[in-house]
């Protein structure tokens, strides 16, 4: 097992009494008047760190920037909007110790796991994409009136933003993390990469089809209620499992419904309904390595963990992604042995959220421990660090995230799942060299899709 020291996040005083809050209220006036001040308008603090290396939010840009050429909605691969910028530094196994308040055990363990490879290049940290007003308007609504419900696997407030901006409790925070602005459409096929301890790399792929109902257009400002999400997977590769199809329905308070899952088998050519869709069930075309709720680093019912929040924290993270996506990255440069080219890769100094879950009394799942490590300027999961039920460190995650013109907030890419005491990782969501990257809010996605019927359509 990877061992590592005990690790205390750096904590605001206000962070700090957000651990044993058990808040679950709106917030007053007077402090719902700090967004778009002092606060943006999703919460983050607008003043940059003392010493610059985080600068003040500048929210310049909305959507494209105009030194950059993109067609919206067609799926373009993402265009860098920082082509010309050099790591300010590299943090590596020599050097670790230096940075280590600023870094997850994880990533300590990473550089420990591959200390002659691994590197994290640090580029200079930016602040200056913004949110649409609609999207801004509802964060401010959410914060004076949306309340968490029952224990809080729910909450009141409005569909298409962030519930709480100014979170008093963990399950706030969560709420957060699960339902940020993204995309209401989003179309890939992606290639899947489970990576061996020796390099050797067993290929999946599949076809993607997820309609967030939360944030579509006709949804966006209503009363959060019914359904989260649709969600459509198709099997390309491996061979075997090819014509596999299985579609789910994600509800938005997993107290009064819960995930419903169908998947139609090619060999039987019959639909069936999954019993259990979700929590550790193996994710399909990982060779077991990544589970069903690792996707976006924690999705779905969270129930089977208490959830503390260990208050927020400078730290660096995978950014403004830009280049790793793009059509002229070849898997063969990207996936090397042990890991991710750290060439790709882009890193900058963000203030994050510190998400602790640990698993219940009585429940079982694969993970006893799971932390996650949110950026404060979109509320996306970047950084997780998960443990076996002996409390362990087990495995390190991330996500490469960048703004999406297509929707004018950010979108989770590429990922990485490291097993660290095997060697082996599981390259997530690529697309770099297919034909199109992910086709964002193009529309055409409908409830009826999603159907046991669609399915059995979809086989014949």
């Amino acid at each position: 097992m990877i061992k590592t020291r005990v690790w205390v996040p750096v904590m605001t005083t206000i962070a700090l009494s957000l651990m044993t809050s058990t808040v679950m209220a709106k917030v007053s006036e007077a402090e719902a008047a700090k967004l778009g001040k002092e606060l943006t308008c999703v919460g983050a603090e607008v003043a940059g760190n003392a010493d610059g290396s985080i600068p003040a939010f500048s929210g310049k840009w909305l959507g494209k920037p105009p030194h950059v050429e993109y067609t919206l909605h067609v799926g373009q691969h993402p265009v860098d909007v920082y082509p010309e910028e050099k790591p300010l530094f590299q943090i590596t196994a020599a050097n670790m110790a230096q940075y280590a308040d600023k870094l997850s055990p994880g990533q300590q363990a990473m550089f420990k796991r591959f200390p002659d490879t691994f590197r994290i290049p640090v580029y200079q940290t930016h602040r200056d994409f913004r949110y649409p007003d609609q999207i801004c308007e509802i964060a401010k609504k959410n914060a004076l009136e949306a309340e968490l419900i029952d224990d809080g696997l729910g909450y009141t407030g409005y569909k298409g933003s962030i519930g709480f901006p100014i979170p008093k409790a963990p399950m706030e925070v969560l709420a957060n993390m699960n339902f940020p602005y993204r995309a209401y459409t989003e179309e890939i096929v992606r290639d899947i990469a489970d990576i061996g301890s020796d390099g050797a790399i067993t290929w999946g792929r599949q076809i993607n089809k997820n309609l967030n109902v939360v944030t579509s257009p006709d949804q966006i400002g209503k009363p959060m209620e019914g359904l989260m999400a649709y969600s459509l997977s198709g099997t390309l590769l491996p061979e075997r499992d090819r014509g596999s199809f299985t579609g789910s329905q994600e509800p938005v308070n997993f107290a009064r419904n819960k995930r419903l899952a169908w998947q139609y088998d090619p060999g039987t050519r019959r639909v069936r309904q999954l019993p259990t869709y979700g929590f550790d069930s193996p994710m399909g075309a990982t060779s077991g390595k990544m589970t069903i709720d690792q996707d976006r680093l924690m999705n779905g019912d969270p129930s089977r963990y208490e959830w503390k929040l260990l208050g927020k924290k400078e730290m660096y993270i995978p950014a403004s992604s830009y280049r790793l996506h793009s059509k002229n990255v070849k898997y063969a440069d990207m996936l090397q042995k042990g890991h991710a080219n750290p060439d790709l890769l882009r890193y900058e100094l963000h203030r994050v959220w510190v998400l602790e879950g640990s698993l219940k009394e009585g429940y079982r799942h694969a993970y006893g421990k799971r932390v996650m490590f949110i950026d404060e300027d979109n509320w996306h999961a970047s950084v997780g660090d998960y443990y076996d039920t002996r409390g362990e460190l087990w495995q390190h995650a991330f996500i490469n995230h960048y703004y999406a013109f297509d929707l004018n907030a950010w979108q989770a890419g590429t990922s990485f799942y490291h097993d660290l005491n095997s060697g082996t990782y599981v390259g997530f969501n690529l697309i770099q060299e297919r034909e199109k990257a992910y086709v964002l809010n193009a529309g055409g996605l409908t409830p009826d899709m999603y159907t046991p019927a669609a399915l059995r359509a979809m086989g014949q």
